[in-house]
Order: structure tokens, then C-alpha cells, then sequence
């Protein structure tokens, strides 16, 4: 029987698990399947840095190409894994080679969303952002001048459109929802970062559904179509509507997925020989089953999968924690807000500095911390510790929030 752990993916989740196994002190064969070409990177700064040309792409990388030798971890990129059999424990490529596991650790991520063909989705100037591929694609375009329409006004959306702007394109982002952030912020923040994109030219559309993306006499998408009759001129449109987890080689091998690939405590899917960590997963959180799309999440989850696999039985405990940079605003954010019933605001020290706590009752559950970096370190330890932190201490100015700490 092989002792071979095999991770799928070439996410942070994967690298972290691999990273974390021999750590733990796992001397066995790891295999790690990357179906793409490059080198594992970072994600988070495709929308950001690497698009603004301050992050190259030898610094998007985890670990550069010695290290997998380094720590006997054979790489395997451009490989297309097509299925699993649980029965002979293999894993089974696209070109027909078979490699046998005793552990395997899904960690395939997440695809962004795209619209459909018929609603022009597929033209040749739709893109979407998650990959590296995705990126260059799009800086190849933006130029200033152009204009641009971005679909969806999530934090994929809204960094897309900062970028966009500070290179001199005209930028109009539409929110099929009531306002921007709706899913994930509260008013109070997604104000702020209405503010902050008008002040810097951009158009938001809010509450506005699109009927269809027309393409023009050259084949590429040049006007988006929306309900209420507007259409609006473009060169480029960006679709950021979300994204959907990986789980079809789980659903093929049979293993319970829901809304991402469902995993226990401890990392295990219902099958007891396989892992998985990362965006593709759905993990309990305070007795509810959650999808957690941050890299905080991939890694830490994936640390726990390793030490499993090495014999440690650890627990996984998220302490969700998120963050987004637009112009000069930096936004952090410690907990889950989900169910939030009031939100206190409370401004920082800094000029510019706000931070909004959501809180259930009396129960805090997360704060959205614009340019205030202190107040998102307490609340983070806060947080981790349990502490009480009450509406009325987090509502008054004078209410030294490390005291709660010592």
C-alpha cells in the first residue's frame, strides 16, 4: 500500500499543505498536480499589484521552483487530473497516467463565474479575473482611453476598478443588488467605497440587471445592454460575479459535497483517505456549515489537513480574516460578520481612519477597518480570545480597547 500523499491543485491551499507535511515531520512521497502551466502563485494580488505592474511575476510565486525539490515534493504542472478511484485509490490523468495515493488532499479552488455564451459571456473582450492567464489578458488591453465595463460590485469588482482607473480608462461598475458589497459589507462601508470610486471617476450602477453583452462588426463585445433600456459603450468588460468551487472530481469519486467539497473539523471528507482544504471546501463554523474565500483560510485549514495526515489530530478553528487595497484606502477585516443585527462606528485616530463593528445582540462578531491598521490588530486578538467586547465599549471614543487584552 503506497504512503504517497497526492495534493490536486496549485493553489496557496496546496503549497501550504505540502509546506505544513514536512514540517509536521511527514517523510513519505508528496506529489502536488497543478493543471496550470505556472509556477503555484498568489491570487489576491492578480487584482491588484501585478495589474498596476508593481508586483512581478517572479513575486507572485510561493516558492520558487528549487524549493519543491528542495523538500522532495514532486511538482507536476500542466496536469490535468480527470478522476479518482477510490476503490484502487488512484488518481487518474487526462493523458491516461495512473498514480496511487495513500492520502489525498483536495485543494482545487475556485472558478470564477462567467456569463453565459448567449448573453455574450464568451466574446474575445469578456474576461474574467482569477488566474494568471486572466490577468495578463487584461493588461494586454487596458490602455488609457478606452472604456470599460466591470459587472459586479463585490471586492473583485471594485479592485478591478481601481486599477482600471488609475491607468486612465473611463470605468462604469454595475451591481445587480441594491448597492455595492451588499453580500459582504455593511452600508457604512460599502458608502465609503462608493465615495472613494466617484472621487475617482468611476460610474456605479446600482440596483441595474443586464439583459445581454452586443457585440459589434469586428466580433468583440462593445455595448452592455441593461433592463431598463440603457446600453452602455465599452472596449473591455470584466465579469466579477463570484465564484464556483471546484468539487466535480469529489462529486465523480462520490464524496458528500454541498455547496463546496464537505469537510469535518479535522479536514476530512467522507471518504476517511481524503483531505481537502481551501475555497473548494465547506467547513464548520459555529455549528454552520461555510464556504471561507481567503487565502487566511486556505492556509491555515490546509496546516490543519498536514498535521492530520502526519498523525497530529489538530482541530481547525477559523479566525477569518480578509483585506482589500483600493487607491489609498486599505481595507481590513477581522471575523465574519454573518448575521449581524447593528454595526457600530467608531473613527480611528488617524485622519481618514474609520472602522465599523458588527456585532449580534451584544455578541461581536467583526469589524471592517478602513486605514486603521491598530484598531484591526486588537480586534483580530479580540476576536481570538473571546473577549466581550461590548456595542457600548467599541461605540465610545475614550474606551481603550488593549486593556481588554492584558
Amino acid at each position: 500500500m503506497s504512503d504517497k500523499v497526492i495534493i490536486i491543485g496549485g493553489s496557496h491551499a496546496a503549497v501550504a499543505c505540502a509546506d505544513q507535511l514536512r514540517k509536521s515531520g511527514f517523510d513519505g512521497p508528496i506529489g502536488l498536480h497543478s493543471r496550470e502551466a505556472e509556477l503555484p502563485y498568489q491570487r489576491p494580488p492578480l487584482s491588484k499589484g501585478y495589474m498596476s505592474g508593481s508586483v512581478s511575476l517572479d513575486r507572485l510565486h510561493l516558492r520558487p521552483k528549487e524549493w519543491y525539490s528542495e523538500h522532495a515534493i514532486d511538482l507536476h504542472l500542466s496536469s490535468n487530473i480527470t478522476s479518482i478511484s477510490t476503490q484502487t485509490k488512484e488518481i487518474v490523468a487526462a493523458n491516461g497516467d495512473r498514480c496511487e495515493y495513500g492520502k489525498l488532499v483536495l485543494a482545487t479552488g475556485a472558478d470564477a463565474r462567467t456569463l453565459p455564451a448567449d448573453m455574450g459571456g464568451a466574446l474575445p473582450n469578456v474576461h474574467v479575473m482569477r488566474d494568471i492567464d486572466d490577468a495578463n489578458a487584461l493588461m494586454r488591453e487596458m490602455a488609457a482611453g478606452k472604456k470599460i465595463v466591470i459587472i459586479g460590485g463585490g471586492y473583485i469588482g471594485l479592485e478591478a476598478a481601481a486599477e482600471a482607473a488609475k491607468t486612465g480608462l473611463a470605468v462604469t461598475l454595475i451591481e445587480a443588488a441594491p448597492r455595492i458589497l451588499q453580500r459582504v459589507a455593511c452600508e457604512q462601508t460599502a458608502d465609503a467605497f462608493r465615495a472613494l470610486h466617484q472621487a475617482h471617476g468611476v460610474t456605479i450602477l446600482e440596483d441595474k440587471q443586464i439583459t445581454g453583452i452586443e457585440a459589434g462588426d469586428d466580433g468583440l463585445a462593445r455595448s452592455v445592454d441593461l433592463a431598463d433600456g440603457t446600453s452602455l459603450d465599452c472596449d473591455i468588460v470584466i465579469v466579477g460575479i463570484g465564484i464556483s468551487p471546484n468539487t466535480d472530481l469529489a462529486l465523480a469519486a462520490g464524496l458528500d459535497v454541498a455547496a463546496g467539497i464537505s469537510v469535518d473539523e479535522y479536514g476530512r471528507t467522507s471518504n476517511p483517505d481524503i483531505f481537502a482544504c481551501g475555497d473548494c471546501t465547506v467547513l464548520p463554523m459555529h455549528n454552520m456549515p461555510t464556504r471561507l474565500e481567503s487565502v487566511q483560510n486556505a492556509h491555515d485549514q490546509a496546516g490543519v489537513v498536514a498535521e492530520n495526515i502526519a498523525g497530529k489530530a489538530a482541530a481547525y478553528h477559523p479566525e477569518p480574516w480578509f483585506w482589500s487595497d483600493q487607491y489609498d484606502m486599505k481595507l481590513q477585516i477581522a471575523g465574519l460578520n454573518r448575521g449581524y443585527d447593528m454595526v457600530i462606528v467608531r473613527p480611528g485616530k488617524r485622519e481618514g481612519s474609520v472602522s465599523h463593528f458588527y456585532f449580534k445582540g451584544e455578541k461581536f462578531l467583526a469589524v471592517d477597518c478602513i486605514n486603521d491598521g491598530a484598531t484591526y490588530m486588537m480586534c483580530r486578538k479580540i476576536l481570538a480570545a473571546d473577549k466581550n467586547l461590548t456595542p457600548s465599549m467599541a461605540g465610545d471614543a475614550g474606551f481603550d480597547m488593549r486593556a481588554m487584552l492584558r
